[in-house]
């Protein structure tokens, strides 16, 4: 079935719940759960973040994987050695609609793809009913997030984000911590990470290679705006660098780092964005950035700003000095959060969370710290991230990430691409996705999708 502009970005959610769409969404969740208590599951996208995920699933919960999909058939072949008999009886694909089409069995999908081809492979998935797993960010542009969460919202699916540390008991035990007011009021929020191997701050180079054989180029590109095939430029990994497939480090960690504060401190959209870097206004993510968040009030909470700092860029020395005593440098990669009265270490994926009061010397950590023994346990503690996504499809418990939240998250941090690619701050309407006095910013916030892909 084609996949039409209206049907996909130009549509509004209410345009998305047409009948044809609700029809399929009421049929949602009724496949049958595959024998002896096992999923029946479509992985689509056997690349980098794959391998973890497909290991997970076959050795460690020993779920039926029935279909590969990839438009690089090396891809597959590199799982399939790597996995083994697991993967004897799944079936290849190129194109996940055929897919979809052809594997009734299916019981959920497992979405791992360049982030530009995430939207419309949840959203068929969540159209025919399958439970889906996506890795983060949700989606590449603002426009899809905002439908796939609205289509997520009406399906009888489960569906869950690939950011992982939203299953660490330090992270969930960090948030009861937060909520109950050990660390005063929040107003900053610190995360950074190094320069990453993607092509930064830099154009398109000239001249073409071969297209590997079994790899189709084409298909590959999808919705986004075709350009000649490069050798190491594109595929694998380095797409993420491009802004036509991927959002640099902002999108890549935004549903990791955001993730703890957004949740602690019911955060929702940001007011404002500011930005500076080096190498900017390229085809490409900045070689460093800081891009700061600025969030309202939330009743007697105060307005809070995140600040986010990539490649060469390093929160000030006194904001990191706190972790000195402790640790004796400042890590790599990190997440402070700043209260009154104390501040939380909760690495860039949150999953690592101490906690240092004012009066303390050094951090310790969030599970056996004595000050906050008695803050009261209010979130389910789980054995894992795709763990809790097997477990609520097959009925057992919800989904601590599911699409609806895990969009917001991306949301976030593509206003942060927005401002980026205008190469200037902006004022932010989230609720009606728009940059305020910028009408140029709409073909950022819901592209065109290339002819072939309308």
């Amino acid at each position: 079935m084609r996949m039409t502009r209206r049907k996909f970005l130009g549509a509004t959610a209410a345009a998305a719940a047409g009948p044809m769409v609700l029809r399929r969404l009421a049929l949602a969740g009724e496949a049958a759960t595959g024998a002896g208590d096992r999923l029946n599951i479509a992985l689509v996208g056997t690349g980098g973040r794959m391998q973890p995920l497909v290991k997970t699933l076959t050795q460690g919960l020993r779920q039926n994987v029935v279909a590969l999909c990839d438009v690089d058939a090396n891809q597959i072949d590199r799982t399939r050695k790597s996995i083994g008999e697991p993967l004897a009886k799944a079936r290849d694909y190129k194109d996940y609609r055929k897919l979809l089409e052809s594997e009734k069995s299916v019981d959920a999908v497992v979405v791992a793809t360049p982030d530009h081809w995430h939207a419309r492979i949840c959203q068929a998935a969540i159209e025919a009913g399958k439970h889906v797993y996506c890795e983060k960010p949700l989606t590449h542009t603002l426009a899809e997030s905002r439908l796939i969460r609205e289509l997520s919202r009406k399906a009888k699916v489960v569906t869950q984000t690939g950011n992982q540390g939203s299953a660490a008991t330090p992270l969930r035990r960090a948030i009861e911590v937060i909520q109950s007011g050990a660390l005063g009021q929040v107003r900053e929020v610190h995360a950074w990470h190094p320069p990453h191997g993607w092509p930064c701050g830099v154009d398109r180079p000239s001249g073409q290679d071969a297209v590997p054989a079994g790899f189709d180029w084409d298909f590959w590109i999808g919705p986004a705006p075709m350009r000649p095939y490069k050798n190491g430029i594109y595929h694998p990994v380095a797409w993420r660098g491009w802004y036509d497939f991927g959002g640099g480090s902002v999108a890549d960690f935004c549903c990791h780092a955001f993730n703890l504060p957004v949740r602690a401190l019911n955060l929702t959209y940001p007011e404002k964005i500011e930005i500076s870097g080096t190498d900017m206004g390229k085809e490409s993510f900045p070689t460093s950035c800081k891009v700061v968040y600025s969030f309202p009030a939330r009743g007697e909470m105060p307005p809070v700003k995140i600040f986010w700092y990539t490649g060469q860029t390093m929160p000030p020395e006194a904001v990191t000095n706190v972790m000195l005593p402790t640790w004796g440098k400042v890590s790599g990669t990190g997440c402070l959060i700043v209260g009154d009265k104390g501040t939380i270490s909760a690495g860039l994926w949150n999953d690592t969370c101490t906690l240092k009061l004012n009066d303390e010397k050094k951090f310790r950590g969030i599970m056996d710290h004595l000050a906050v023994k008695d803050v009261a346990k209010t979130i389910p503690r789980v054995a894992g991230h795709i763990d809790e996504w097997v477990d609520a499809c097959k009925g057992r418990g919800k989904c601590f990430s599911d699409f609806d939240f895990g969009g917001r998250l991306t949301e976030i941090g593509l206003a942060g691409m927005v401002a980026l690619r205008l190469n200037r701050g902006i004022e932010w309407d989230g609720l009606a996705m728009k940059v305020k006095g910028a009408p140029e910013a709409e073909a950022l916030i819901n592209p065109k999708p290339r002819d072939t892909w309308q």
